[in-house]
Order: structure tokens, then C-alpha cells, then sequence
């Protein structure tokens, strides 16, 4: 890695062990000379003695004591120097390691290698919590990463069969040019909406998983009223019976994403129903400063497995596949993970035991927090 020069952080610290290390020596020797030294007299060779009557050196006075006293500080100094030098090079090493071993994951995670794990063992410290961190957030990208790999897999797929239809239309109509060109131009239209209806929902998860909406206050029961609204002609055209339930139920967030989401749940409820008679209920209420909406529907069993995966992209469970106009592209719940994901929402999907599903959202009132 091209950095400027300058001292390593090993060295930097072995220079403080041993700056500290030296220190502590002389202060030791200069307290040696406060407390000691200065009670030796100059004019009485015989004996010091203290003030008190208590007998602390006899035998020589000052000068000869600093004669002896001067070297043998410089040697316990040097020694200390040295001393200080090679254990704090050492230490500083062993104290290092955690930071080593962190850096060279980076490193690999730089390189493109997600899946490396520091896994540091040892006692809970600061550089066992920041290796811990560190694999968490590994774990996390890597998890991220592969969503939006598999994403971008799978969103190619979609959009390039309505594309691979076209052209085969298209084809097909330059072969035979008695073909009737109604039925094409109508296969043509059908196609094309699909793929419009399939952009249109890659962008609104990208906007919703961006964030980049303005806050406003929002009513959770009047969107499940608009959306009801539209819904009607779809619920009766099925014999669905669409009921709207519950009290006001607020939350911040943005209107459009949140109206889109609750459509979808609707919509959602009403194609993946029974097919003649089934029921859908749309419930709303306030719950812990936050909005809850509850949409249930009738509907065959559905696997126990199945349900975890209904929220990612291009997910269908072999139940839910239709074939009619009102086939999805797979993006239905994704999206509305997205969006509960974005305004810091809980998503719960519970299989009812005679069948359908239900589907919970908690919206959080931050509007209630800030004037509390």
C-alpha cells in the first residue's frame, strides 16, 4: 500500500515503552537524590545525622556519594533505555497481532473475498469486539452482495423474455406476411405492457431500497381505503368479497410508496385466492406509537418453506404462478419488503391453517416521538 513515510505504529508504541520506562527511572533516581542524598553534609566526614537523632549514612560526605552515585544512575538509565527498547518492541508486537490479523482481512475483503472470517479468539477485549464487528459487517456485504448478484441475474432473465417474445413475433410475422397483423399488434401490446410493468417495478424497489422520498405524515387507513377503492372492480370480477377494517393508524413516511405497498398486499390477496368466494380483510390500527396494517385472505394451503421466500425477487411458489392478465413479475412482495424496509417497518407473513395468508406491518409513528 503507498502511503507517505513515517514511523510504524509497532515502533511508535516501543518508543512510548521505553520513553515511560526511562521516565519512571529517572524520577525514581531524582526522588533517591531529594529524599537521600541531600542530608549528606559537606563538613563532617564522620557521620550525618538527621535532625531527629536518627543515623541514615556514615563513613563519607556529599562529594563522595555523587561520585558513586552519578555512574551508577547513567548505567541503571542506560540499562532501563534498552530494557525498554527491546520489551516494548516485543510487546508492541504481541499486542499488534489482533490488528494484524484485521488488516489482512481487509485486505483479502479488498481483493473481492467476502466469505474470509477473522473469528479472533481469546478474551472479550477491544480488539476481540473489533474483530467481531469486523465479520459481522463481512457477513453482512457478502449476504448483500449476493442478493444484488442474484437480483441483477434474475432481472436480466425477466426483462429479456418479453424481449426473446418480440423478436420471435416479429420474426415470425417477416416470414408470413398474410399473418394477421391484429392478433400481432395485440400479442405485441401484451408483451410490451409486461416488460413496461416489469421496469416500472425495478425502479420503484431501486427508489424504495435508495430511500430518496421526502417524510410526511401518513394515514395507514386511508391508503387501505384508496387501494381498496381501485381494487373493487378486480375483487368482484373474482366474486371476492374486500372488507376495510380498523381505525386511523399514522405513520411517516412517503404517500406514494406506502399507497404502492398497500395495493400490492391487496391486489396480492385478491389474484392468490379462492376461486370463487373468498374473502379479504384489510385492518388497520395504531399499536406503540406505530401504525399497523393487517391484509388476510382465503386461499389453498400454502408449504410452510414456501412463505420465507414469497419477499425476495422473482420468487414464486408453484401455487401462486398464474397465467391470466393479472400474472405478476415476481416483484409484488419484494417490493413491499422494500418499502417496510425503508421506512424501518417489521414484515410478518403467517400461513393460515385452512389457508391463505396473512400479512402484518408495522409502520413506526416518529411524528409522536419527536413531540413527545
Amino acid at each position: 500500500m503507498n502511503r507517505r513515510p513515517g514511523l510504524s505504529a509497532r515502533l511508535k508504541l516501543t518508543l512510548s515503552y521505553a520513553g515511560f520506562l526511562l521516565l519512571a527511572g529517572a524520577l525514581l533516581l531524582a526522588v533517591m537524590w531529594v529524599f537521600v542524598l541531600r542530608w549528606l553534609r559537606t563538613d563532617d566526614p564522620k557521620a550525618i545525622q538527621h535532625r531527629v537523632g536518627v543515623v541514615i549514612i556514615t563513613g563519607f560526605n556529599r562529594s563522595d556519594a555523587l561520585r558513586g552515585f552519578v555512574p551508577a544512575a547513567a548505567a541503571a538509565l542506560a540499562f532501563l533505555l534498552v530494557f525498554g527498547l527491546v520489551g516494548g518492541w516485543i510487546l508492541a508486537g504481541r499486542m499488534l497481532v489482533p490488528l494484524t490479523r484485521i488488516a489482512d482481512a481487509a485486505r483479502t475483503a479488498a481483493n473481492g473475498s467476502l466469505s474470509h472470517r477473522i473469528r479472533m479468539e481469546g478474551r472479550e477485549d477491544e480488539f476481540r469486539e473489533l474483530a467481531d464487528v469486523f465479520d459481522t459487517m463481512l457477513e453482512r456485504l457478502e449476504s448483500h452482495v449476493g442478493e444484488q448478484q442474484r437480483f441483477a441475474a434474475n432481472a436480466s432473465h425477466e426483462l429479456r423474455t418479453p424481449l426473446a417474445i418480440s423478436q420471435t413475433l416479429l420474426d415470425a410475422a417477416r416470414n408470413d406476411p398474410a399473418r394477421d397483423q391484429g392478433e400481432l399488434i395485440e400479442r405485441l401490446h401484451t408483451v410490451n405492457t409486461r416488460a413496461i410493468n416489469l421496469t416500472e417495478s425495478l425502479l420503484l424497489l431501486s427508489r424504495a431500497d435508495a430511500r430518496s422520498f421526502t417524510p410526511e405524515p401518513v394515514d395507514l387507513s386511508l391508503m387501505a381505503e384508496e387501494a381498496a377503492e381501485t381494487l373493487l372492480p378486480l375483487a368482484e370480477k373474482r366474486r371476492i368479497t374486500l372488507d376495510v377494517t380498523g381505525e386511523p393508524a399514522r405513520t411517516v413516511g412517503s404517500a406514494a410508496l406506502i399507497l404502492r405497498m398497500v395495493t400490492n398486499l391487496v391486489q396480492n390477496a385478491i389474484v392468490h385466492n379462492l376461486p370463487v368466494g373468498g374473502t379479504v380483510t384489510v385492518h388497520t390500527e395504531p399499536q406503540d406509537d406505530a401504525g399497523v396494517l393487517r391484509v388476510e385472505n382465503t386461499g389453498p394451503p400454502l408449504p410452510s418453506e414456501l412463505v420465507p421466500t414469497l419477499t425476495e425477487p422473482f420468487q414464486r411458489g408453484t401455487e401462486r404462478v398464474r397465467t391470466d392478465e393479472h400474472a405478476g413479475v415476481g416483484l409484488g412482495l419484494a417490493i413491499v419488503h422494500s418499502i417496510v424496509r425503508a421506512h424501518d417497518g417489521t414484515l410478518d407473513l403467517t400461513p393460515r391453517p385452512t389457508g391463505g395468508l396473512v400479512v402484518t406491518i408495522r409502520l413506526p409513528d416518529t411524528s409522536q416521538a419527536g413531540t413527545a
